[in-house]
């Protein structure tokens, strides 16, 4: 039996969730706007020496103090960019837990919930990037508007009514390996928002070398933190996400081997999954190679986040395989 209030209790959070998250774009965009992000980045990184007065005197030498650039006044819109996306991770995490109570099982059986789940994974990665003193805030932007996009297609096109689950996805193996896939893809997520960032530094520095106009393009950077700041987070990020992807198709593949005799079969789902692997192992190695570091490296993360995506949404949808039975 299913709860029909706590299903509905979950389609209001996730409205409200959809509400505080377009507000957080808004923020986090006028964050971007007003203020400058080179300039900010290089006064976080190189601490400024300054002497103070106090009273009538001066303090002595030995008395100066480090500091850096204090909070401006357009700080404030980057400080309710991050409110909100706390507020909009409560209430998504509400929302997916009424939603596994209502049907008395885990919350991500179908497209729909996936769908969800995975929004509250990119917004966690970010909040938790953010609590352990990354300067990721720029970040801001393209992770709430991945998640806001990402609900919005959940709710007008894969939203599904609250039911049991098909007694093939009966199985602790869900909470393994569906649980590590969710994870995977908020990590990646955030490292594919950096990797973009990163092209657009990047193309801004080279038509700078070059003595070309920037147009938009340098308009856009004067924004962001510098090309080796965002490359460095997109590459620590894939790097720790990385053996959790590795680790979700082993953990798949035991299931499979429990539900249906064999390891691996070469479904759709396997094989697009296994190419993602191989993508973005391939990044990481490209990472340490001479000539593949920078542009043609975040070029590699790209094509390897492309192919996590149609695995999701193009092998579920077009594709027919042992996977396709969680549905729309």
């Amino acid at each position: 039996m299913t709860d029909e209030a706590l299903a509905q209790l979950s389609n209001n959070l996730v409205y409200a969730t959809l509400i505080v998250l377009a507000l957080g774009l808004v923020a986090y965009a006028a964050d971007l706007a007003f203020g400058s992000g080179r300039a900010r980045a290089r006064a976080a990184a190189t601490p400024r020496r300054v002497a103070v007065s106090a009273g009538a005197g001066v303090v002595p030498a030995d008395a100066v103090v480090e500091a850096t650039d204090g909070d401006s006044d357009h700080d404030r819109y980057g400080r309710i960019g991050v409110a909100l996306t706390a507020l909009a991770f409560g209430l998504l995490l509400g929302a997916i837990v009424a939603r596994g109570v209502s049907a008395g099982r885990p919350p991500w059986g179908n497209m729909y919930e996936f769908s969800l789940a995975g929004a509250l994974s990119a917004l966690g990665v970010f909040l938790v990037l953010l609590l352990i003193g990354r300067q990721v805030r720029f970040l801001g932007v393209f992770i709430v508007l991945a998640a806001l996009l990402t609900l919005g297609v959940a709710v007008v096109v894969l939203y599904t009514e609250s039911a049991q689950l098909v007694p093939a996805l009966k199985s602790y193996w869900l909470w393994i390996h569906v649980t590590a896939a969710i994870i995977s893809s908020g990590i990646f997520t955030v490292a594919t928002g950096a990797t973009v960032m990163y092209l657009v530094a990047d193309a801004a520095d080279r038509r700078e070398a070059a003595g070309r106009p920037g147009g938009w393009v340098a308009a856009v950077a004067s924004h962001l933190p510098e090309a080796a700041t965002l490359d460095r987070v997109a590459y620590r990020t894939i790097a720790f996400g990385f053996p959790l992807w590795f680790f979700t198709i082993v953990a798949g593949a035991i299931w499979a081997e429990a539900a249906w005799g064999r390891y691996w079969g070469w479904d759709p789902k396997e094989t697009w999954s296994f190419v993602t692997l191989v993508l973005y192992a391939a990044y990481l190695h490209a990472r340490a190679t001479a000539g593949w570091k920078g542009r043609s490296s975040a070029l590699i993360a790209l094509a390897a986040y492309g192919c996590f995506l149609f695995n999701y949404f193009g092998v579920n949808i077009w594709f027919f395989g042992l996977h396709s039975y969680g549905g729309v």
